[in-house]
């Protein structure tokens, strides 16, 4: 009995592998969002401190020594002299020595305050001039000092509700007074800043992958030395900058399209349209430039007649297949021309010589003498087409055997040559090569400008089109598939 051995199956690991590299992606571009998101609140944390401190006190209160924040001195103060007052009211009333010398302490104070502003220390200047504004229009007065000494008086509070004075005081002018803040400088002169603590996790963590994708790219590519692999993902190294963290935002922006957890493609198709429509212009105009200069050159140095007459002489030139091409092209138009076109337009040609014929004879009188008499008439048409038709068949043989004739080709050759040699010495004679030469170069020129012209004009845009469409039509065949 045959026993048939069966092997374990063999399972496929790959899609494990792509799987849990999915997730880690996806997890490293989490990531990556909640360190910009932190880059972001950390650089505009001042700028909206004072809507954090209303709307979440404790973030701000948290966030506040990280970025070296402390109250100010002189708004602490202020805070307290007014408690103190408003206990000293509540014990002893508005008249007693005591809340004269407490609104004392508030008048000197608020002077103090006004001279050194410590708002506008911290470029919170509006909340300075909203403070004055409320001042004099609670007070009546034209101007701050006036407004506060006023405010800060028995007579004021005497006058007025002692409680609602002080009520609206804490509720519209103390907030704004204890956004004031003193911020520690470091020894650099610098103003403190903690983020870096909060950032170095991030950097770790992302230098890490950095070093394994670097080690991955290397090894599956053993012609790169590490220099080279860590420029294959140059843009993860804006992680490392202590700096600029802004930039942050690309490596980001790559993390989280890689890991499909952000669609670019719109963006990433628009971007290369434009950046070939844009090359792909500036590239057909320089090529066809550099081209046509390069052509204007040869006709002003010469060479383009040298190259005409003379290919072989010039040094260095590449011949193909060492054939002179301007003679190889010359006579194939004589053999396309004798063999092929005059046996079809030779009808024509007989029609041309009858009518030169005729023409010819009808200016001799004996020939008009002949067309008038009765019964023969007609002879004379007759004689001058079949003459017409005789010379056509004849020359065109004639040619044809002097072609074929060893003798009549050697004459040819030698008609030829000669013609070649004394054209390109007329051609070569200063006047005329001038002449030649200038006409090329303007006709050159022209084709040029329009050249240039008709690239501007052109649809490149609709050529680009074409192609990205052809490959969508690939990649779709291809999924299918």
């Amino acid at each position: 009995m045959i026993t048939i051995e069966r092997r374990p199956q063999v399972v496929q690991t790959r899609p494990v592998k792509r799987r849990v590299g999915n997730w880690r992606d996806r997890i490293l571009a989490v990531l990556a969002l909640v360190n910009l998101g932190l880059v972001a609140f950390d650089a505009t944390y001042l700028k909206f401190r004072n809507f954090y401190r209303q709307e979440l006190p404790g973030l701000a209160q948290l966030y506040d020594p990280v970025k070296g924040i402390r109250p100010h001195a002189a708004a602490v103060r202020y805070e307290e002299l007014v408690a103190a007052l408003q206990n000293q009211l509540v014990a002893t009333g508005v008249n007693s020595p005591e809340v004269a010398q407490r609104l004392a302490d508030l008048r000197s104070h608020s002077t103090q305050f006004l001279i050194d502003n410590p708002l506008v220390a911290t470029d919170q200047g509006n909340i300075a001039e909203k403070i004055k504004a409320e001042i004099r229009q609670r007070t009546g007065t034209a101007t701050t000092p006036a407004g506060f000494a006023r405010f800060w008086s028995q007579a004021y509070l005497a006058q007025t509700n002692w409680p609602g004075e002080l009520a609206f005081w804490n509720e519209q002018i103390n907030p704004r007074v204890q956004t004031a803040y003193f911020r520690d400088s470091n020894r650099w002169g610098l103003p403190v800043n903690y983020f870096w603590l909060l950032d170095w996790p991030f950097i770790l963590i992302f230098l890490a992958d950095f070093l394994i994708r670097t080690r991955i790219t290397s090894q599956r590519n053993p012609r790169l030395d590490w220099l080279e692999a860590m420029l294959r993902r140059w843009y993860d190294l804006l992680w490392l900058l202590p700096v600029w963290r802004w930039l942050r935002l690309i490596p980001t922006t790559v993390r989280l399209y890689e890991a499909r957890l952000l669609n670019l493609e719109a963006v990433r198709s628009q971007v290369n349209h434009d950046v070939a429509v844009n090359f792909a212009q500036e590239l057909m105009e320089l090529i066809g430039i550099q081209v046509i200069d390069q052509m204007q050159a040869s006709i002003r140095k010469g060479d383009l007649a040298e190259m005409i007459f003379h290919p072989e002489a010039r040094r260095p030139y590449v011949q193909v297949n060492g054939v002179n091409e301007v003679q190889a092209i010359a006579s194939r138009i004589v053999n396309v021309g004798l063999y092929d076109v005059v046996p079809q337009v030779q009808s024509d040609i007989e029609a041309l010589l009858t009518h030169s014929l005729t023409t010819s004879l009808s200016q001799i009188p004996l020939y008009s003498q002949l067309k008038n008499l009765p019964g023969i008439g007609h002879l004379p048409s007759q004689w001058t087409e079949q003459l017409a038709r005789e010379l056509s068949q004849a020359t065109y043989q004639n040619v044809l055997r002097s072609l074929e004739d060893p003798v009549a080709a050697d004459i040819l050759e030698r008609l030829s040559t000669n013609f070649r040699e004394t054209l390109e010495v007329e051609l070569q004679k200063r006047h005329n090569l001038k002449d030649i030469q200038d006409w090329l170069v303007d006709m050159l020129e022209e084709f040029k400008i329009n050249y240039v012209q008709q690239i501007a004009d052109a649809e490149i845009e609709q050529l680009v089109e074409k192609t990205e469409n052809l490959h969508y039509s690939v990649r779709s065949s291809r999924r299918s598939a």
